[in-house]
Parts: structure tokens; C-alpha cells; sequence
């Protein structure tokens, strides 16, 4: 059985897998449309057709590096394998994309079984960050859980009224920090509120400046030691949200992140909004860190637990249609 069998056998044991369809639908036609073009003057794995492979790997927003780990690795194989068919590679280049993605040893998800588990969501102004937090929440109450929300992005004009607003919405608590004061502080607070009520999640909503990254590994570095002195062990994640549609800058972005702050995953956000879905595999290979949830749409319940078999199948769908 062939790598797109399997992702397809995979994909249909999903619940949520019409949402991966509708959610990756602009990056599918993107990236099926031009493999479809690569395939119409196919004579073989040649130097024109590799190149041609890395413009379309470019173009799907994997980025120069990894696109060119990928051309390496399909040439490769097209020669050992003695690959001939166009079908043969684009079954090579999935099962590549696949093995990229999958070759790193991911650590659970770091749940505390003592107390509250806490997580922390970093990220730049503009991500999705506040309404990813939002969703998260929406989505641990699916699953019978409890929450208790932390609004410290004390910074953003208008950041502590959009996660209580949210709170009231999805009726869990919210503890809110003062516009332009110590984040810390909201985070002490919510800790220890969510000692006392027995809740299973924190979910601390901080800032996201860019601008000093002293001041920002500053003031990250407080949240976690005073976090840690109300929950041992805490934070247990810390979730970086990407924009998708913000591409390789995104990446740029979470290298500075990853510079200041302990990261533990990535949530992307606002997927069905580009169609250059390429950007999970340069993660992963830029980065080294697993996306956690996906965001494939505007509702609440959009946002999904991530899974490479998915991904890859809604975004490869239309390149082969074997049964």
C-alpha cells in the first residue's frame, strides 16, 4: 500500500476530516494545480523537472531550505527506486513531505495531573492569539473540562475586553490584569483562583511585542518563574500562535520567540485563509517543533487537534485518485 492510500485510509477514520477538506481547500487547489502542470510535460526526474519541482515547493510557501531537502531527497529516491511514472514520484515527494514532518520525537502533551494544568499563548499582535485562546478553551469544554482564563496581555489596547468578552460567551472565569500593568500579576491571581476552584486548565492570553526582544524575554521569563512558584512545574506548554497567511515571516517570527521563551508547540492559525498550506512541513523543519491545533476556519469550533495524516491528504487530495 502506497503512502496516499494509507493517508487516505487514515483521513477516513477521522471525525474531523471534512473539516481539514474545507479548511485547506485554497492551499489544495494551489498546490494540486501546479503538481498538475509539473505532470503535463513529465519526461523524467531531470534537472528542468527538479527545478520546476522546487518553484512549486517555493511557491507553496515550504520555503528554500526545506524545498530543497525535498527536491534532494525525491531525486534520490527516483534513482534507487528507479522511479519512472509521474504518479510514482508524486507518491515519492507526499511520502517525503511525510517522513520530514514525522521524523522527530514529539514529548506528549505535558498535562499536570496534580492541579491545573497551565498553558501559556505567546504570540505577535495580529495572530488569532486572543481568539485562538478562545477557541482552545471552546474546545477543552467539548472534551468536559474546566478553564479558568488569564488575561495578561496588559499591553494591547482593548486585549483584556476581548478575552472577557469571550469568557462571558463561553461562560468560564476570566482573571483580568490592569491595561498597562504587570502581566505577572493576572497570572498570580489566575493561578491561584484556579487552585482554589479545582480547574483542570489555565490558559494565560499574554503580550506579543516584538519590538524589544530584551523587554520581551524580560518579561516572559517573570511570567514563568512567578507561575512556577504558584504550580510547580508550571507553565506545562507554552504554545506559539502563527498567522499561515504571514508565511516565512511567521517563521521569522517564532525564531524570535524561541530565542526569549521556553516553546513547547505551535498553534497556526487562519489555514483556510491561504492557499500556500506548505508552511506546517517548514515549520517543522525550520523549527523542530510540532503544530499542536490548526485553525480551518472562522467558527468556534474550528479549531482542530493537528494530524500530519490529515493535513497532508486534504492538501495532496486531487494530485492522486487512487481508490
Amino acid at each position: 500500500m502506497g503512502i496516499f492510500s494509507k493517508l487516505k485510509q487514515t483521513f477516513s477514520s477521522k471525525k474531523d476530516g471534512d473539516r481539514y477538506l474545507s479548511g485547506l481547500d485554497k492551499s489544495k487547489k494551489s498546490f494540486s494545480e501546479r503538481i498538475r502542470r509539473l505532470a503535463l510535460g513529465f519526461t523524467g526526474v531531470n534537472e528542468e523537472f527538479l527545478e520546476d519541482l522546487m518553484v512549486v515547493l517555493l511557491e507553496a510557501d515550504i520555503g528554500i531550505r526545506t524545498a530543497q531537502k525535498i527536491v534532494d531527497e525525491v531525486e534520490s529516491r527516483a534513482m534507487d527506486q528507479k522511479l519512472k511514472s509521474f504518479d510514482e514520484i508524486s507518491e515519492c515527494l507526499i511520502e517525503v513531505m511525510h517522513e520530514l514532518y514525522t521524523g522527530y520525537e514529539d514529548v506528549d502533551f505535558h498535562k499536570n495531573e496534580d492541579g491545573p494544568t497551565v498553558i501559556l499563548m505567546v504570540g505577535v499582535n495580529g495572530s488569532g492569539k486572543t481568539t485562538t485562546t478562545a477557541k482552545l478553551t471552546k474546545l477543552f469544554q467539548s472534551e468536559g473540562s474546566s478553564v479558568v482564563l488569564a488575561a495578561a496581555d496588559t499591553f494591547r489596547a482593548g486585549a483584556i475586553d476581548q478575552l472577557a468578552k469571550w469568557a462571558d460567551r463561553l461562560g468560564v472565569p476570566c482573571i483580568k490584569g490592569r491595561e498597562g500593568g504587570d502581566p505577572s500579576a493576572a497570572l498570580v491571581d489566575a493561578c491561584r483562583y484556579a487552585k482554589e476552584h479545582g480547574m483542570d486548565y489555565l490558559i494565560g492570553d499574554t503580550a506579543g511585542r516584538l519590538q524589544n526582544k530584551a523587554n520581551l524575554m524580560q518579561e516572559l521569563s517573570k511570567m514563568r518563574r512567578v507561575i512556577e512558584r504558584e504550580i510547580p512545574g508550571a507553565p506545562h506548554e507554552v504554545w506559539l500562535v502563527l498567522d499561515a497567511t504571514t508565511g516565512q515571516n511567521g517563521i521569522s517570527q517564532a525564531q524570535i520567540f524561541l530565542e526569549t521563551t521556553n516553546v513547547t508547540g505551535i498553534i497556526l492559525t487562519k489555514m483556510d485563509g491561504t492557499a500556500k498550506g506548505g508552511i506546517v512541513i517548514a515549520i517543522r523543519d525550520l523549527l523542530g517543533l510540532p503544530v499542536k491545533y490548526i485553525g480551518l476556519g472562522e467558527k468556534e469550533d474550528d479549531l482542530r487537534p493537528f494530524d500530519i495524516d490529515s493535513y497532508l491528504y486534504g492538501l495532496c487530495e486531487d494530485i492522486l485518485q487512487h481508490d
